[in-house]
């Protein structure tokens, strides 16, 4: 019972900075598109700073695997993982997209 609710708990965790990454990729670039570079970049960091957030509560669970306490999947850890892989491609897509305008507002084009 104690570990079903441990899992639960970082099963929770991991949405919940997983969907504050995801949340601030999407805000760099809304202020990007405003030409608000330095906000934009500041809201990469916090995504960036939050998945890794996302990433610590996910290894807890890994270590708790490693020391042999067997996981038993459920569909809240399951949901929680595709949330922080969403999150993790929403937030690299944002920077690439970033550096797009850049190089088009720019000028630039190699």
């Amino acid at each position: 019972m104690a570990y079903t609710l441990h899992l639960e708990q970082v099963s929770f965790e991991i949405i919940l900075h997983a969907g504050n990454a995801r949340s601030s990729a999407m805000e760099a670039l809304q202020h990007v598109k405003n030409n608000e570079y330095d906000s934009g970049n500041q809201k990469i960091q916090e995504a960036e700073a939050e998945l890794l957030q996302a990433h610590q509560a996910q290894n807890r669970l890994l270590q708790k695997e490693a020391q042999g306490e067997g996981l038993s999947p459920n569909l809240l850890l399951i949901h929680a993982q595709d949330h922080l892989m969403t999150s993790m491609t929403v937030k690299d897509v944002a920077k690439e997209m970033i550096h797009l305008y850049q190089e088009l507002r720019s000028g630039k084009q190699k």
